[in-house]
Parts: structure tokens; C-alpha cells; sequence
């Protein structure tokens, strides 16, 4: 395996078009993060890129469902995004965005050379056009009825009811969603990136030069480049992205797809640009073949970061090649798939809203159950066991005990090591190997079995302490205890540096509570950490339990969203009452419909469903009106409301009381009801009409 001076590790462009959730976390960044993190510890020379993808059509359409630009979608975005990584340590060295000057260069630039050497190949094709809003239409801007299951809502890319890829051609009766006209047929003409003519070096590079990269990423290009690949657009006609550099190409922008990758290259030199005497020049991290590229992704995006991006520098020249690409499957929440569009996640800023202090919680749960070969799930009560049992039960329980016994025996100093036992021995020999088993694993992408290695440190001073019983010997031997409290304390300092690119926050928190100023990973599996007479700070908890009402709290807000999409669905699905058969205009006329203003309102004894309403009707004389909405409404509420009624119904007993009219109320399509009332404040008596 060759040897590389330095290493650019970059993690996939979230979309500014929503937050990030734990999908995304746990599928990319904090794997991505460990790994950046662990390269630092062991001082290599490591650049970690990031940043915001904001070109597109679901940007365009969130802005106009919105009434707002495009641009206002990317910066609401961007900042809930960037700050949302930080908080949560995701340790960028840059989060830019692909909307920056550097960024629009460089995309233009990388795609006028490729023009103009050749490389890109100008096609014809046939595309929706909108005579109205004069201008092509992307998938996501149309909509017709679905050939496979009849959906009359489904998209020109998907159809959401069933789940079938579509392309625009094959909807039924399709529309503009931009103005609702029927879409035209005409020609239009885009530039592609002929990735044909690569496949042969694709499998020579991928299939032969790469069998070490996992099954999952290695078997999807594989199932590619099986396949005869084609030709791809890369340009779009869109209005939001940047301009094509070519004479002719007004109207039409670089698809998002192949300008998102370069963002890669422009946030790094964003980033050397401003700071080069740290970073150096931005060509070094990405023209050197002694640099190393790897980039962390989720498993939607392989075909793009394997095939298209690497065709993408080939054929541009002069750039270097990722060399692995440790792309994990999906993460499930609560045993169903996370989807953004039925708000089914846990997005990162509610989480630190909702667990301040806890980002490692979080970290930790989403290794533990990292989908690095296969999906797995997250469920809000592992996370609680997950938390309670080994960070609080296993791992904080051995630190505090270590360190609770030294500030009792020794007040807070570490003790020196005496003669050793088997016993002494034995948990020696079981963590001196911590750092190479860790490398092993670290070194190929293995996070998940990495992090359960540094738990193992816990697990084994656990064990050491109680077969040890230092609280009992003391009684009897104090020195025997200096030399068990010495090697729990090495084992406490080799935790704060095996846990430190999983679960920074707190391994920072121990190592100022240690006193462990100066660390690295080379000092991992020593047990000379803490020297005789060092002063420890004073203990705490470094993690506390989660209570069951937290988790509660999160289950009731799933349960909520859950209940949220079946009314969407009904509503989606919902077709209103046949129209009654129509009346002449002098039958309407003889309704006296007017405003009433709630002064009171009272339940009917003995009744379940009828309330008692008195109204102003403007007239004087208040007006009573029973109804039966008891189950929709409480009484108090509705004191003081204007709502609509109609006057001269004829009067009608019930429950012994008299009911002079009918107060107006809508039926929803769900069951559930509605008053009717007005817009804006008028006097009561007002008529309708």
C-alpha cells in the first residue's frame, strides 16, 4: 500500500435546502470527523473539507412555495447547517458553499477547459417546455397521473405513492406546476460528459486497482459498469446555478451534479487562499500524488463520487483520484425509513436543543449502530440504554471509581506503582495492544469495531478495581493500594486519548479533569500517562443518566409527526361531496345568514353533544342557539367569538329548550369541525350575502 505525505478527506455537500439529520450524521459526518480527528492525534498532515450544496431544482421549488429566492433558501440554510456542525464538533477545517465567488470561478473554469479540449460532447433532446412561464421544465416541475398506480399527484422523476422512477415522458395528462399549462414537446440543446468513453479505464481503475474499498461501494460500481454507461448531461435548463461559459448556452446552468463535487476543490482553495502559510497552495491538496483522497458519503451518492467526479478529473487532467471511498448504507429510525418530505428524522439542531451538552450521546449511539455494511436502525430506546448502560454504567462509572478512590486515599495524587502481581500483569497485558487493534481497524474504515476497542479499556478497569478491592486492602495494605490506584489512573489517561475521535467533548472534559495537558496517539497503551506525584484535578461525572420522560418527550413528537402524515395523506387522497343539485337564486335569497358574537357559552345538561350558545345578533335581544359540536369544542373557548348563523330558521325545541336558528360549520375531511367566522372584525347583525 503506497505511503502518502498527506491526506484530503472531504465529506458530501448537505443539500441547503433543509437541516441535517442523524441519517446524514451518522452515514457521513462522524465517521468522517473520527476519522479526521484520529489522522491529527497521530500528527499526519490532514485537511478536512465541507460545505453546503445550494444549486438545483428543490432549492428553486422550496423558494417558490415559499414567496422568497432561491438565495434566501441557501443562506436560512447554510447557517442552520454550519452552526449545527459546530456545535455538534464536526471539526471542518472550512464549510464554505457552492454559491461563494471562488466557488463560481473555479466550476466555470473546470468546465471551460473541458469544453474547450474537447472532452464534452453537444447533444439534442426532447423536453418539456411551459408555453406560459417560457422556460424548460426539470422533472421535479412536472406532474401528471402515475401509469403504474394511477396516483394523479406524481412527479416527472417519482412517482411518492408507489415508489416508481419515472421520467416526464411517461406521466398521463401532464401539467406545469410552475403555471399549471400543459407542457409542449420541443428541442433543446445541453452539453454531456461521455462517460462511455471512460468505462474501460473505470474498470481497470475501480475493479482491478481497487478491491480493497468495502463490498457495498466496490459491488454498486461493479453493477455500473456492467452496464454500458452513457453519456450524462452536465448542464441544465434552469435559471438558479452557474451560467454555462459558452456562447449560446443563455438560460442554461451547470448541473448541480457536477458542479456540487467541485465544491470540494473551491473550498479548499477558499481555504489555502486565505490562510497559506498554514494549508499552502490548494493545488497541493489535490494535484500531488503524495496527497491522498478520500471521501465519506452515503450510499446514494457512490455513482457520483466513484464514476462521474473521478471521469470529471480524468478528463480535465492534472488531478489526483480518490482513493477510497467509504461510503455507509442507511440508517432507519424507529424501524422505518428517514424521509424529509414526511419530516420522519431527528434533525441535529432540535436534538441540541432537546440534549444540551450531550453531542457525544449522540456521537457515540450513531457508531454503535454505524450502517457500515448493511442499514441499521436508531431507536430512542437503545439510545437510552446505550447512554445509561455503557457511557454512564461502564465508562464514567471506571473513571469515577478511579478517581473518587485517589481523592479519598491520596488526595487527588497519583500514587506510584510497587511490585507487580499477576493480577497487575494480567490487566497490563490486556490493554498494552489497545492502539494497534484500534489502527487496524481505524486504518480501514472500521469505526464501529474501533470505538467498541475503547470501551474495552473501561470494560477492563471495571474488572481490575473489583477483583482488586482497593477499599479493602487499604485496610490492611495501603501500599498494595498505590500500585492498583496507579495502573486504574494510566488506564483512565489511555481513555481520554482512545475516546478523543469519538467523543471529543468528554475526553476533553477527563483530560482537564486529569491533568493530561500534553497527548497524542502514539502514547495510546503506555502506563506512564500520569506520573507519581501528578496533582488530579477535582472528579465528576462525566456523563449523567437519561431519564425515561426525555425519551418520552422524543417517542410523543414521532408519534405526532406520524399522525401529522396521515392527515396529509387523507388530505392529499381527499375528494369532496358530489355537489347538491342547484337551486334558483330567489330559494338562496331566503336564507338571512348574519354574524353573531358568542356572549356565552354553556354544555346542555344531560346532553353529550348539544352547547347552549347565547348571541348578540345585533338586535337588542340576545339570541339562543343549541348545536351539536360538544366533542369539537370546550365552551369557554368559544366565548367571545364572532361566528355566522342563520337567523330565520324556524325556532325548534330541544332538550326543553328553544333554538332560534343554526349556527354555520364546516365538516373536515378528517372528522374533525370548524366554525365559521369572518375575516375581519364587523358588528354583529351584519348580514351575509
Amino acid at each position: 500500500m503506497k505511503k502518502f505525505k498527506r491526506t484530503t478527506v472531504t465529506a458530501a455537500l448537505p443539500y441547503a435546502n433543509g437541516g441535517v439529520h442523524i441519517g446524514h450524521l451518522a452515514g457521513v459526518y462522524v465517521p468522517a470527523d473520527i476519522y479526521v480527528r484520529y489522522l491529527r492525534l497521530k500528527k499526519e498532515d490532514v485537511i478536512f473539507i465541507g460545505g453546503s450544496d445550494e444549486h438545483g431544482v428543490p432549492i428553486t421549488i422550496r423558494a417558490k412555495k415559499e414567496g422568497c429566492t432561491p438565495q434566501d433558501i441557501c443562506d436560512r440554510y447554510h447557517k442552520i447547517i454550519k452552526d449545527s456542525f459546530k456545535e455538534f464538533g464536526i471539526s471542518f477545517d472550512i464549510y464554505s458553499r457552492t454559491t461563494s465567488p471562488t466557488h463560481n470561478k473555479l466550476a466555470s473554469d473546470f468546465f471551460r477547459k473541458l469544453y474547450d479540449d474537447g472532452k464534452l460532447i453537444e447533444k439534442e433532446s426532447e423536453q418539456y417546455y411551459d408555453p406560459e412561464a417560457h422556460q424548460f421544465l426539470a422533472d421535479r416541475y412536472i406532474m401528471g397521473t402515475c401509469p403504474h398506480c394511477g396516483n394523479p399527484n406524481a412527479y416527472g422523476d417519482q412517482c411518492e405513492k408507489c415508489g416508481s422512477d419515472l421520467s416526464p415522458m411517461e406521466l398521463i395528462d401532464p401539467h406545469s406546476t410552475i403555471s399549471g399549462a400543459k407542457p409542449e414537446i420541443r428541442k433543446t440543446k445541453n452539453w454531456y460528459l461521455p462517460l462511455n468513453e471512460y468505462q474501460d479505464w473505470l474498470k481497470k481503475w475501480i475493479l482491478e486497482g481497487h478491491k480493497e474499498w468495502r463490498p457495498n461501494v466496490y459491488g454498486q460500481c461493479k453493477s455500473w459498469l456492467d452496464m454500458d454507461l452513457q453519456p450524462r448531461a452536465m448542464t441544465r435548463d434552469l435559471d438558479w446555478g452557474i451560467p454555462v461559459p459558452v456562447k449560446g448556452a443563455e438560460g442554461k446552468v451547470l448541473y448541480v451534479w457536477f458542479d456540487a463535487p467541485i465544491g470540494y476543490i473551491s473550498n479548499t482553495k477558499e481555504l489555502c487562499d486565505k490562510e497559506p502559510e498554514k494549508w499552502g497552495s490548494w493545488e497541493k491538496w489535490w494535484k500531488d500524488p503524495d496527497t491522498r483522497l478520500v471521501h465519506f458519503i452515503g450510499k446514494d451518492n457512490i455513482v457520483f463520487h466513484c464514476i462521474i467526479f473521478p471521469v470529471m478529473l480524468k478528463a480535465h487532467g492534472g488531478y489526483i483520484l480518490p482513493d477510497n471511498v467509504p461510503a455507509n448504507e442507511f440508517l432507519n429510525l424507529e424501524n422505518d425509513k428517514i424521509s424529509t418530505s414526511r419530516n420522519w428524522a431527528v434533525w441535529l439542531d432540535e436534538y441540541l436543543r432537546d440534549f444540551p451538552g450531550k453531542q457525544d450521546v449522540l456521537r457515540y449511539v450513531l457508531t454503535a449502530n454505524a450502517p457500515e455494511t448493511k442499514d441499521n436502525n436508531f431507536t430512542w430506546k437503545d439510545f437510552q440504554e446505550r447512554n445509561n448502560s455503557e457511557l454512564v454504567g461502564i465508562y464514567g462509572n471506571f473513571v469515577n471509581r478511579a478517581l473518587q478512590l485517589t481523592k479519598k486515599y491520596w488526595n487527588g495524587v497519583v500514587p506510584s506503582a510497587g511490585e507487580l502481581l499477576d493480577v497487575d500483569k494480567q490487566a497490563i497485558a490486556e490493554f498494552k495492544d489497545v492502539k494497534d487493534k484500534m489502527e487496524s481497524l481505524l486504518d480501514v474504515f472500521k469505526f464501529r469495531d474501533a470505538q467498541k476497542e475503547a470501551m474495552n479499556l473501561a470494560r477492563i478497569g471495571n474488572k481490575y478495581i473489583t477483583e482488586c478491592e482497593p477499599w479493602k486492602v487499604w485496610k490492611t495494605d495501603p501500599k498494595r493500594v498505590e500500585t492498583i490506584l496507579n495502573i486504574s489512573l494510566q488506564l483512565v489517561a489511555n481513555l481520554a486519548i482512545a475516546f478523543e475521535p469519538f467523543l471529543p467533548f468528554s475526553s476533553k472534559d477527563l483530560r482537564e479533569m486529569i491533568g493530561l495537558e500534553d497527548f497524542d496517539w502514539a502514547q495510546l497503551g503506555r502506563t506512564d500517562l500520569l506520573k507519581p506525584g501528578h496533582q488530579l484535578g477535582e472528579p465528576h461525572l462525566l456523563f449523567e443518566k437519561i431519564e425515561d420522560e426525555a425519551i418520552q418527550k422524543q417517542l410523543d413528537k414521532l408519534e405526532a409527526t406520524k399522525v401529522a402524515n396521515e392527515k396529509a395523506k387523507e388530505a392529499a387522497e381527499y375528494k369532496a361531496e358530489p355537489i347538491k343539485e342547484n337551486i334558483p337564486f330567489d330559494e338562496w335569497e331566503k336564507l338571512d345568514i348574519r354574524v353573531g358574537h358568542i356572549k356565552d357559552c354553556q354544555k346542555v345538561k344531560k346532553s353529550n353533544k348539544l352547547l347552549q350558545f347565547t348571541l348578540d345578533d345585533g338586535s337588542g335581544t340576545d339570541r339562543t342557539i343549541l348545536s351539536g359540536i360538544a366533542k369539537f369544542y370546550k365552551p369557554e373557548d368559544l366565548v367571545g367569538k364572532d361566528v355566522l348563523f342563520i337567523a330565520n330558521l324556524a325556532p325548534r325545541k330541544m332538550m326543553g329548550i328553544e333554538s332560534q336558528g343554526m349556527i354555520l360549520s364546516a365538516l373536515n375531511f378528517d372528522g374533525s369541525l370548524a366554525l365559521t367566522t369572518t375575516f375581519s372584525k364587523v358588528m354583529p347583525g351584519s348580514q351575509i350575502g
